[in-house]
């Protein structure tokens, strides 16, 4: 009976671990921000700076680098609730958090401030 829980256990949490995964790998890669809707006030150059520069590139360890609204030179980040919530920090620690969709091709990002539509490349 013992053992037959163990088993149980296992498997559901090798299934958890799997699903949880799902939304981490198709994050894993380097996107560029094609679309700026601001929620709040944005001058059109910052709204500019972000479009042309604005990149990230997501490792499989949990680094993130690259410009989302400023430079990110060495960050990290968490992705929760199955892939609907992203948390990237900066190389201070600064935490920056959205709700996030992740198709193969495309993440948006919603935050309080913007919402930001980046492709893959």
């Amino acid at each position: 009976m013992k053992k037959s829980r163990l088993f149980i256990f296992g498997i559901t949490l090798a299934a958890i671990v799997l699903f949880s995964c799902k939304g981490r790998n198709k994050l894993i890669n380097s996107w560029k921000i094609t679309t700026v809707e601001a929620k709040a006030s944005l001058s059109d150059s910052a709204k500019n700076v972000i479009l042309n520069q604005g990149k990230l590139t997501f490792t499989a360890d949990g680094h993130v680098n690259g410009y989302l609204e400023g430079e990110i030179s060495n960050g990290t980040y968490a992705l929760t609730k199955g892939g609907k919530s992203l948390v990237i920090k900066d190389e201070t620690g600064t935490p920056y958090p959205y709700e996030s969709t992740i198709t193969s091709d495309e993440l948006i990002l919603d935050s309080k401030e913007m919402k930001l539509t980046l492709k893959k490349i």
